[in-house]
């Protein structure tokens, strides 16, 4: 099996029954949980319950990618705070599997993808309880003080969007297989257009609805916010931009990456989820086409990165469709987004 292939378990289990203080971990099941598209998720299911680990893929990686310390650091500091984090078990370096991992707690709800559970959030009441309430969350998130959770130094946020245009740069460049001109195009762009952050917070970095978990008896209630892979101290509207990019409606094209559930009837559109951020945080968004323009760089080298992997063999046999098109299509999008009119 490909988890027991990726996961040391004669070694692992002890280390788990130590840190839980529970033998029944020294026997357990691992089940790799498809969809991860960055650091490889794992659900570990013995008779004391569920546990969920997290490693990054094998194979090469890119530089500061799959930084394991940065998801517990994070979650570990905003646990005693009204953002829904799951608990960290324990956290491991290299040692054990080859690679740094943690091992955190199973929350309980719903991963929502490509179709609700059935019988869940059926009105337009609920769709929209639910949606206002990711904005809640991420609302919250942008409030705390990083210094009053310890997270200082977490981040540079001076200078913070330069770098971001940037990185992702410089990772288009590592991550290439062929030449895509339009991206080459939407980064000069965006250089071009670096407006200057007003504020800055903790960013989640990749801020989406399959990347919470929804209480199962109530769409309104976010019972955990997931992978903190890409977190720091940034420009909050940077979060705000990829979640208005994921946030599909209807007549939208249907990328293979994205869930495209939000283009059901009864979910508020991108306008609506805009108007509740600045609602919530009484801010102004008028340079918001520069950071949808943004999320659609960073996501079309994102799918690059992905189409890579899959092709390297690193993401533990898991297929995500035809996504090396995406690219273009995707950068051709936010080019038009940022300056009104084709590329």
């Amino acid at each position: 099996m490909v988890a027991e292939f990726l996961l040391d378990l004669e070694r692992l289990g002890p280390l788990i029954a130590d840190a839980t203080q529970d033998v029944r971990w020294l026997n357990m099941e691992p089940r790799l949980i498809e969809g991860g598209k960055s650091n490889l998720t794992f659900k570990l299911t013995s008779e004391a319950g569920d546990l969920i680990l997290r490693r990054p893929p094998t194979g090469g990686i890119l530089p500061r990618a799959h930084d394991m310390s940065r998801e517990v650091r994070i979650q570990r500091a905003l646990q005693p705070t009204s953002i829904p984090v799951p608990s960290i078990v324990l956290e491991c370096g290299p040692e054990i599997l080859g690679t740094a991992f943690y091992v955190m707690q199973m929350v309980p709800g719903h991963v929502i993808y490509n179709e609700l559970p059935i019988g869940y959030a059926q009105t337009e009441q609920e769709k929209r309880a639910l949606s206002f309430a990711m904005i809640d969350v991420l609302a919250d998130l942008h409030a705390i003080n990083p210094a009053s959770v310890g997270l200082d130094g977490f981040g540079r946020p001076e200078g913070f969007l330069t770098r971001q245009v940037s990185r992702f740069c410089t990772q288009w460049e590592l991550s290439k297989t062929a030449e895509v001109p339009i991206v080459d195009e939407l980064g000069r762009q965006l250089w071009a257009s670096i407006p200057i952050s007003s504020s800055a917070s903790i960013v989640h970095g990749d801020y989406r609805l399959d990347n919470c978990i929804v209480d199962a008896h109530d769409p309104g209630t976010i019972s955990a916010v997931l992978d903190w892979e890409m977190s720091t101290i940034g420009d909050p509207l940077t979060d705000l931009g990829l979640l208005l990019f994921y946030w599909r409606e209807q007549g939208d094209r249907e990328p293979s990456l994205i869930p495209f559930i939000t283009s059901q009837p009864g979910f508020p559109s991108r306008q609506e989820m805009a108007e509740h951020y600045t609602e919530r945080m009484g801010v102004h968004l008028q340079d918001i086409a520069f950071y949808e323009a943004l999320a659609h760089f960073k996501f079309a080298i994102i799918a690059q990165g992905i189409s890579k992997r899959v092709t390297m063999g690193v993401m533990a046999g898991q297929e995500f469709g035809d996504i090396a098109n995406e690219v273009e299509w995707i950068a051709q999008a936010g080019l038009l987004r940022l300056t009104g009119k084709e590329a």
